[in-house]
């Protein structure tokens, strides 16, 4: 289990993990908002399957999204999804340009994107996961 908010756009989901108030749930709600199904907020199992990383969502907190200071949101949710990227909302990009970067679990390695601090960051996970990024 990792404290992980994750997201899931045709098919493929996002991870967004890092510490408490880090912006993880604010994230997942404008992915929600754009078409996106949540798979879970704030604790993200994460198991393989074969070549595949999947995200689940604890039983408990299923079809629940934390929105501060308005309170505890009920959401569609999906069951579980297939990992595609990790953002570490711990960090921050600070290039425009990034490097790629890459995660591993379990041995698996995933693309690793860090929190962009601009309005377009929602609309740019759910291009990615849409559409992949240039050079992939």
């Amino acid at each position: 289990m990792v404290h992980a908010s994750t997201v899931m756009v045709n098919g493929h989901a996002v991870v967004l993990f890092g510490a408490s108030g880090s912006g993880k749930s604010s994230i997942a709600l404008m992915l929600m908002s754009l078409g996106g199904t949540l798979v879970a907020d704030d604790r993200t199992v994460l198991t393989r399957e074969g070549a595949q990383i999947i995200a689940r969502c604890p039983e408990t907190i299923c079809g629940r999204i934390e929105a501060r200071g308005v309170g505890i949101l009920r959401a569609a949710a999906t069951g579980s999804a297939p990992v595609s990227l990790f953002v570490d909302m711990d960090q921050t990009e600070t290039e425009r340009l990034p490097q790629s970067r890459d995660l591993t679990v379990f041995g698996l390695q995933r693309p690793l994107l860090h929190k962009v601090e601009r309005g377009y960051f929602p609309a740019a996970l759910m291009q990615y996961l849409s559409h992949g990024i240039d050079g992939e």
